[in-house]
């Protein structure tokens, strides 16, 4: 951790869950079915990580069913969790990952990297009731759906703001990273230096500035202040 931290401005601990309680499989069994609960290390383990590292500059992926103790957790050791918009227009459960709902403590992102792109969803994926909440939420789409969220996550009070680069881009589902559960075919778009416009990169700088989401120094040792 050491090492990534010296490497990487934050970290994101995927599966955030396990660090308060983890399924336990028997290495005999052939699924995943028979298992049990077993405690993870809680606060134990980011006690000495924040001994070694002077700080915890991390996030949490604290998505999908996520139980009180965990949230608790995250809370005590003040690491902000996960909100994904594209997550945010299913029904009245999913809007915890709307900017109106936000607390500082949260890392906004448009898509992950488990994600089809925000058009590829748009076009494809997304029902007519999620269509609908979008145009509801975000108003008129001028310049395209995964702009009007890219503005909407940095617009929004979360304490830092990922915007895949397909999304960036406009691309679509022909850029997905990966599929979930596919074993073939993932992690194969590269993007090329045709595709960094002068035009795309005024855009992204003027949205940076007057969402107040331009560099800044980064806090001593990585530790506990957050900056966008």
């Amino acid at each position: 951790m050491r090492w990534v931290t010296h490497n990487f401005d934050y970290i994101r601990l995927d599966h955030f869950r396990g660090f308060s309680q983890f399924w336990e499989i028997p290495a005999s069994e052939p699924t995943a079915i028979h298992g049990r609960w077993v405690d993870g290390p809680k606060d134990d383990l980011f006690v000495k990580l924040r001994e070694a590292l002077g700080g915890l500059p991390f996030f949490a992926e604290d998505l999908g069913y996520i139980t009180p103790d965990v949230h608790a957790l995250r809370e005590r050791l003040k690491i902000p969790g996960m909100a994904v918009l594209q997550f945010g227009f299913g029904d009245a459960g999913a809007h915890a990952h709307l900017p109106h709902t936000f607390t500082a403590d949260k890392v906004v992102y448009t898509g992950t990297h488990d994600n089809d792109t925000l058009l590829g969803w748009w076009k494809s994926g997304a029902t007519e009731h999620e269509r609908q909440q979008v145009e509801a939420y975000l108003g008129e789409c001028e310049d395209g759906v995964n702009w009007a969220m890219i503005r909407a996550a940095s617009d929004s009070v979360a304490s830092l703001c990922v915007v895949p680069l397909q999304d960036a881009l406009g691309l679509g589902s022909d850029a997905r990273m990966n599929v979930p559960s596919h074993a073939e075919g993932n992690w194969r778009w590269r993007f090329g230096a045709e595709l960094l416009r002068p035009e795309l990169a005024t855009k992204l700088a003027t949205l940076a500035e007057v969402s107040d989401r331009l560099p800044q120094p980064l806090p001593a040792a990585a530790g506990e202040e957050w900056v966008a």
